[in-house]
């Protein structure tokens, strides 16, 4: 008991370090940082197809984490170890498609149609973007779920809207080049 209070209180810390943006250098230290995060300069650089392809990865994880979960859960004794680390690894790829959402897609990439279309009764690209930011919300909130569960239907749900995204995005072009990586799974 006391060594897998042990686990969890290391598990909250690192958490806690991790996230804290009011410790100085703490959260981007090197040890903790375990991504690279895309600049908001605006650098000009993006790679839309990559961040997909990196969504599915992710998922792909998650996925893999849960079923070793589950298969830890029916053991009659568990390594402790080994379920802490597969719940980070869980929750940490899912907190990637968390940020990617926020930090990428929703700050950089999805555009808001000018005022202009709005002044003038226009509705020309307002219901897509309507449905773009709809499919962000239901990814994080997905991502959000897996965090919560080992109930893959959320994986299922991260990828299925980001499918469904990607065909309002994408050009016919990329889209072809994003289904022969995955065929609806990475």
């Amino acid at each position: 008991m006391k060594t897998l209070l042990a686990l969890g209180t290391l598990f909250l810390c690192v958490s806690f370090l991790h996230s804290s943006p009011s410790l100085e250098g703490a959260a981007n230290s090197p040890a903790l940082t375990t991504r690279a995060r895309h600049c908001q300069v605006p650098c000009g650089i993006y790679s839309d197809k990559m961040r997909i392809d990196m969504l599915m990865e992710d998922c792909a994880t998650i996925e893999k984490a849960m079923t070793a979960l589950t298969t830890m859960d029916g053991e009659e004794s568990p390594s402790n170890n080994q379920m802490v680390r597969w719940i980070m690894t869980k929750d940490q790829h899912a907190q990637n498609i968390q940020d990617t959402v926020a930090a990428y897609w929703l700050a950089q990439r999805i555009k808001a149609p000018k005022d202009f279309v709005r002044k003038f009764g226009l509705d020309d690209g307002i219901d897509k973007y309507y449905a773009q930011l709809k499919s962000m919300h239901q990814i994080t909130v997905a991502a959000m779920k897996c965090k919560q569960t080992t109930d893959k239907s959320h994986v299922e749900s991260v990828r299925k809207v980001a499918l469904e995204f990607s065909a309002s995005y994408f050009s016919a072009e990329d889209l072809k080049h994003i289904n022969s990586h995955h065929d609806g799974k990475h």
